[in-house]
């Protein structure tokens, strides 16, 4: 959200790229011998519940976040999500940004469900999609195409060095810069030689 703010003030090309976290998690536990969700260390959890609010508050981004919502982000399957997410990639890219915003909000503010094909289509129309369309990316979901797609974006991820969300690789004098977690937009700025003016630029 606080890039979306930044793209025109920084001059940036800003591109959202789907990714499948479960996908990363998987293919780095490998590399990193056994990497696992914060949430799931204990001391790690109980300091991760009053940074989010903390940090919720400084980015003025609508967070809602209880010591219970742990399991429920690791109960509740994204996938569904993010291979339509990716079909409106291919199909109708402008939907992209607002579509991302629209599930991240009924996931982490309205701390509602995203998995179940009729809480995907209330998303779309939030975001603006006709049912028409919805109904016809919510069949592409299934398809090779998407899945092979989504397949390939997170593997581009996990090739930057992506080894959770979210990440941001930045493209910047012919080289690839990989920043992990929303604490890092200072030290993106500096990297690129532009200042940092909070967490609301006027």
């Amino acid at each position: 959200q606080v890039l979306c703010r930044y793209q025109h003030i920084w001059h940036i090309d800003l591109r959202f790229r789907p990714a499948f976290l479960g996908g990363i998690m998987q293919a780095t536990e490998l590399f990193l011998k056994g990497n696992k969700p914060p949430a799931m260390l204990p001391k790690r959890a109980e300091y991760m519940l009053k940074d989010i609010k903390r940090m919720a508050k400084y980015y003025q981004v609508p967070v809602q976040i209880s010591e219970d919502d742990f399991q429920r982000v690791l109960g509740t399957g994204s996938l569904g999500a993010m291979r339509f997410i990716t079909a409106i990639d291919m199909t109708q890219p402008q939907y992209l940004e607002p579509l991302s915003r629209e599930f991240w909000i009924r996931f982490w503010s309205q701390r509602e469900d995203i998995s179940q094909p009729e809480n995907i289509l209330a998303v779309a129309g939030q975001a603006g999609l006709s049912s028409e369309l919805s109904q016809k990316l919510l069949e592409m979901i299934s398809s090779p195409a998407v899945k092979n797609r989504l397949r390939e974006t997170t593997e581009e991820a996990i090739k930057y060095g992506a080894f959770g969300m979210p990440a941001v690789v930045a493209h910047f004098n012919g080289e690839p810069h990989l920043f992990f977690g929303s604490d890092r937009l200072e030290l993106l700025g500096s990297i690129m030689g532009e200042k940092w003016l909070g967490p609301v630029p006027s």
